[in-house]
C-alpha cells in the first residue's frame, strides 16, 4: 500500500512517497503515475531530463550514487 505523495520542497518536481508495505524502498515521481525506486531505477531507468531534475533536487543521492555515474577510471560515464 502506497502513502500520499509529498514534497520536500514546494518549489520540487519530484514528488516522495512512502510504501507502506515494504522497509527499504524510496519511491519517487515526476508525475505521480510513474513511480521509480531510487535504489533500482536511479539513473538507469530514467531519461535525461528526468536525471538532471532529479540531481538539481537531490544533490545528497547524486553524490550517494556518484559510482553510478563515473567509469572504472573515475571519468563521467
Amino acid at each position: 500500500m502506497l502513502g500520499d505523495f509529498y514534497k520536500e520542497k514546494e518549489t520540487d518536481t519530484v514528488w516522495w512517497v512512502d510504501d507502506f508495505n515494504s522497509v527499504g524502498k524510496r519511491l519517487f515521481s515526476f508525475d505521480k503515475k510513474k513511480i521509480y525506486n531510487l535504489f533500482a531505477d536511479y539513473p538507469y531507468n530514467m531519461d535525461d531530463e528526468e536525471v538532471a531534475i532529479f540531481n538539481k533536487e537531490n544533490p545528497y543521492w547524486r553524490e550517494f550514487f556518484q559510482d553510478r555515474f563515473t567509469d572504472k577510471d573515475g571519468g563521467d560515464k
